[in-house]
């Protein structure tokens, strides 16, 4: 076993509650503050539209660009929505007071309670909870929201929660054979030591289990992480504190498609929805398949890339993430052959062939 080693940071990488808070009081200070005046009250933000996100190549990841936004109570389009913020801001203060979580789901069914304040669906309410992330340029973890999806973790990591009730508990991450939820509580504890000198981040479930149940993780010396499919928000942070904290290199594994290659280059490099936070993303992070090459190198069992399949594939070519090195030898090489193929295909050859042979062979490849 590995020595050690010890995270020299031993901090949750979170803005810290009174941080938040006090940009939150500011906001609605501001707020107040013009009602007094007899003026229309107004929230400045950065526009989020497609033409103020921009992809920096120099950081890895996309951010916003310099363009503003005034929701102003003066303009009768914008009043429901100003209205709804400051209702936002007022949930998220009295999470950050109460020590309380909520989820995305749960916010929206929240705003019922308030006269005149409802949403549609919950793409609104979440529309109005990013609104207030980019606000307090923090994100909604910050305050206590988080979705409903939840992830797993498996490996020799020492955590220490940080929750109320839990303070200085710790646990590893190999505790449970199934692997420990990526839940709010694990999303912000400590880590304090792991044996592990790499992250294994894997898209599909079935995968996962057979990583764990194949030792993939000792063999390794590895973190295994499934994502479940598009890696939720607290789960790609936490992915990124593995990296930057202490030190883990990251390897992705995904399905043979489009929706894969997407997968994992969000995790990389971000998605334009989340360019107001910057803390989301793992900029070294490789991509270690499956590959469409893959697909012929060892015969699996495959099948035809649909019309969206290609639609998706044509909008990932022009996407300037994937126009060198690997990402664009494999995308052309889809549409060479125009098929795709699962991560379980490498059953074909047995179970536990994907972890004996398969990965040892590209991490090998990928110098891990």
């Amino acid at each position: 076993m590995p020595k050690k080693r010890k995270n020299p940071q031993r901090q949750p990488k979170r803005a810290s509650k009174q941080v938040v808070l006090s940009s939150i009081k500011q906001e609605a200070k501001g707020v107040l503050d013009e009602v007094e005046k007899r003026e229309f009250p107004r929230v400045v933000m950065p526009s989020r539209t497609t033409d103020n996100i921009v992809y920096d190549d120099k950081v890895g990841h996309y951010v916003l660009g310099g363009r503003k936004v005034v929701r102003s109570a003066g303009n009768i389009r914008h009043l429901k929505p100003l209205s709804q913020m400051v209702w936002g801001l007022s949930v998220a203060r009295d999470l950050l007071d109460t020590e309380k979580t909520t989820t995305l789901r749960d916010v929206y069914y929240m705003a019922e309670g308030a006269e005149g304040l409802s949403f549609e669906d919950q793409s609104e309410s979440d529309r109005i909870i990013t609104d207030i992330e980019s606000v307090l340029s923090c994100s909604r973890e910050d305050f206590n929201v988080y979705p409903e999806e939840r992830s797993a973790i498996f490996g020799d990591v020492l955590a220490e929660y940080t929750v109320k009730g839990y303070e200085g508990k710790r646990i590893n991450l190999t505790m449970h054979p199934d692997g420990v939820m990526v839940g709010p509580a694990l999303a912000t504890a400590e880590f304090i030591e792991t044996s592990a000198d790499k992250v294994i981040a894997i898209e599909k479930g079935a995968m996962f289990s057979r990583f764990v149940e194949d030792q993939a993780w000792k063999r390794f010396h590895a973190v295994l992480i499934h994502t479940a499919g598009q890696a939720p928000r607290s789960t790609r942070k936490l992915i990124r504190r593995l990296n930057t904290e202490l030190g883990l290199p990251v390897y992705m594994f995904a399905d043979a498609d489009p929706w894969g290659l997407h997968i994992c280059q969000v995790i990389i490099s971000g998605s334009a929805n989340a360019a107001h936070i910057s803390n989301l993303v793992t900029p070294k992070a490789k991509w270690a398949g499956v590959y469409a090459t893959d697909i012929t190198k060892y015969d699996l069992p495959s099948t035809k890339l649909t019309e969206m399949d290609l639609r998706r594939l044509k909008e990932i070519k022009r996407d300037v993430r994937y126009q060198r090195g690997r990402w664009k030898q494999e995308i052309d090489y889809f549409f060479k052959i125009g098929k795709k193929a699962e991560q379980e295909a490498f059953s074909k050859y047995g179970l536990s062939f994907i972890v004996d042979k398969y990965l040892k062979k590209r991490l090998d490849e990928l110098g891990a």
